[in-house]
């Protein structure tokens, strides 16, 4: 990505105005996305400081890292993010033919169908095993095991419904974009990028541009990968903090 806003501009966001840029709300909330993961180098430690602060977020991933980590990927679901499509192997779609594109994106959804599947099958066979063991654990402990047992099976099944999809790079042609919303997908874009995964950005740079570009409805992207953790790691819990001073709740994209 040679050039990019780090605040989109209103024009582009009006020229493509079928796409999803920010959500306007009345409560101050904002949108924690994550692309290109799930990765071993990054997304549990984004999840570990996701839950420490008690928000959730929206995870874009990439169809062969989950075939590649599932683990981490239903970490994500059991934690109760929300979860978008990101192509299966990270296509521009700019250079790449609509009927692979589409195809690609197929793929990547089979495999968020599969895995979401195995989430809440998982789920459901941990609470069935709880209660064939026949030893009670404390009541406080059971309690909180099966409220979370629960709000995973909602989870897993609220994502199995929602059809969210970012194109990788931000570029996909118009026709690729019909034809998915025609396929009941919504395309969500962003409105900040924290420009995470720029070497050149430093980590004092990447929080300004979060925490100085931030508005109430914004979609912020950070990158769950190897290649942005060294800004991420530093950037995330600070914005989650200073965000929050500032009266922003954070919401998932549903």
């Amino acid at each position: 990505m040679d050039f990019y806003w780090i605040k989109t501009n209103k024009i582009i966001k009006q020229i493509f105005s079928n796409q999803v840029w920010d959500l306007p709300n009345t409560e101050k909330k904002i949108y924690l996305t994550f692309d290109d993961g799930p990765t071993p180098e990054a997304t549990g430690w984004i999840l570990s400081v996701l839950k420490e602060h008690a928000v959730k977020a929206t995870f874009f991933c990439i169809g062969d890292n989950i075939r590649k980590h599932p683990d981490l990927f239903r970490k994500i679901v059991s934690e109760g993010h929300s979860i978008g499509n990101h192509t299966y192997h990270h296509l521009q779609g700019w250079k790449t033919t609509n009927k692979a594109y589409l195809e690609n994106i197929r793929l990547c959804e089979e495999e968020i169908r599969i895995q979401m599947t195995n989430n809440r099958q998982q789920a459901a066979d941990s609470r069935q095993q709880t209660a064939e063991i026949g030893i009670q654990p404390p009541e406080n402990s059971s309690q909180k095991n099966e409220t979370s047992l629960t709000k995973n099976l909602q989870t897993a099944t609220s994502n199995l419904k929602s059809k969210l999809f970012r194109p990788p790079y931000g570029k996909i042609r118009p026709l690729q974009s019909a034809q998915l919303r025609k396929k009941g997908y919504r395309i969500i874009m962003w409105d900040v990028l924290s420009a995470d995964f720029d070497y050149k950005v430093s980590p004092e740079k990447c929080l300004s541009n979060v925490v100085e570009n931030t508005a109430q409805g914004s979609i912020i992207v950070f990158h769950d990968s190897k290649k942005a953790f060294r800004n991420v790691e530093y950037v995330l819990p600070k914005a989650i903090k200073i965000l929050k001073e500032k009266g922003f709740q954070f919401a998932t994209i549903d």
